[in-house]
């Protein structure tokens, strides 16, 4: 695999920070040991600028090229934060904190970015400025519209920004991207059925909530099946059944649904919403029940630049040599979508082999995948802008 050497000559020290990250690992904006050790280490490195508490907990380093004829400015983004997991992998360095863990392989993420830091602090061999962007809060929080917010694109000056993921069952430090369309808007919603509650041998004198929101939870399903076109995707998941009774004897006066819906365009997105609350009413007033449903909308769908994808691609390949160019769409979420909805630009995969899924207590980030992805992020600096 034509890695750059000097990356792989550092493979252990990455993989030792990488380490350090998943023996403390910090769930949410709440990363504040894991920003400081970026920080320090960005100025180790010698960047010309490295600013903390973007997003709360988010760190941003700037290395300037040997020359900047160019004006170009790139981005680059990994996250940072760990998962309400309680960890079973058993390695020497597991989690010392309870009930968290790097389930995702965000302490790969950030030990590759910033293995692609120190060497293109060293080499500086590109006509431009590279920005590392640490963001904290992907899983569920948002961190990266937060940082958008707070205006990181205007204030640094990006142009392009983009991101990688880990991703088991692929090959270890081969590539896969797709053009468009390519993580899932991630939506959730909360339903509160309320009947009548009373005795459980006398079911004729209630409004059996766990009866109605059972139907619910079949006929929710009829989004998929029967509301939305077949060569369309859809995910619609009840994930939770909630009943205000825990007694073997009582019909619950409540119960509560909780979910998650996933598409790939607005359209779809605007159906499931409209179906799932119309399903919701509707299924609770043929009972003699009532529905309230809360209806929060996540991250958007994830699109990759037509341009940039291409550009993405042709700098796998000379990493590793291959890149599949029609990865599988994918319905998990990703907040990087909120970055590719200021910039232009693209998010790759890097084999992690065959390993644990990630969001497993099993999950360990793969240590040999070091040198392609950090290869990766520093080809995207000197191919993106070549020294003049």
């Amino acid at each position: 695999m034509p890695v750059k050497n000097r990356l792989a000559e550092m493979q252990d020290e990455i993989a030792a920070w990488r380490r350090d990250f998943h023996e403390h690992p910090e769930l949410m904006f709440d990363t504040r040991r894991t920003g400081a050790r970026v920080a320090e280490l960005l100025r180790a490195f010698g960047c010309d600028e490295v600013v903390e508490g973007i997003a709360l907990t988010g760190v941003v380093g700037v290395i300037r090229g040997k020359t900047d004829s160019s004006g170009k400015v790139i981005g680059l983004r990994a996250d940072m934060d760990a998962l309400p997991i309680l960890e079973a992998t058993g390695v020497e360095y597991a989690s010392k904190t309870p009930g968290a863990m790097h389930a995702c392989g965000h302490d790969g993420h950030t030990a590759m970015l910033l293995g692609a830091a120190k060497y293109l602090a060293e080499t500086r061999n590109f006509d431009g400025t590279a920005v590392v962007i640490f963001q904290p809060a992907e899983e569920g929080g948002g961190g990266g519209k937060v940082m958008c917010d707070e205006g990181i694109m205007e204030r640094f000056g990006i142009q392009e920004v983009y991101g990688m993921h880990n991703w088991p069952g692929r090959p270890v430090g081969s590539f896969a991207i797709r053009p468009g369309p390519f993580f899932a808007a991630a939506d959730q919603f909360e339903i509160e059925v309320e009947g009548k509650g009373g005795h459980a041998a006398k079911p004729h004198e209630t409004v059996d909530s766990t009866v109605v929101a059972s139907h619910m939870v079949i006929a929710l399903q009829t989004i998929a099946s029967r509301n939305v076109d077949p060569v369309e995707q859809v995910v619609v998941s009840v994930t939770s059944f909630e009943t205000s009774s825990k007694a073997h004897n009582v019909i619950p006066q409540k119960v509560k649904l909780r979910g998650t819906v996933r598409t790939l365009n607005a359209a779809v997105r605007d159906l499931a919403e409209k179906r799932l609350t119309e399903i919701a009413e509707g299924t609770a007033a043929i009972f003699g029940a009532v529905a309230r449903v809360d209806y929060q909308r996540g991250y958007p769908v994830m699109i990759n630049s037509e341009a940039q994808t291409g550009f993405a691609a042709e700098v796998a390949r000379a990493v590793s040599g291959d890149c599949d160019e029609n990865a599988p769409l994918i319905m998990g979420g990703e907040d990087f979508a909120y970055m590719l909805e200021e910039r232009p630009g693209a998010y790759i995969l890097v084999g992690n082999g065959d390993t644990a899924p990630v969001h497993h207590p099993q999950y360990n980030f793969n240590d040999e995948a070091i040198p392609a992805g950090c290869s990766w992020w520093a080809e995207i600096i000197e191919r993106g802008m070549p020294a003049a």
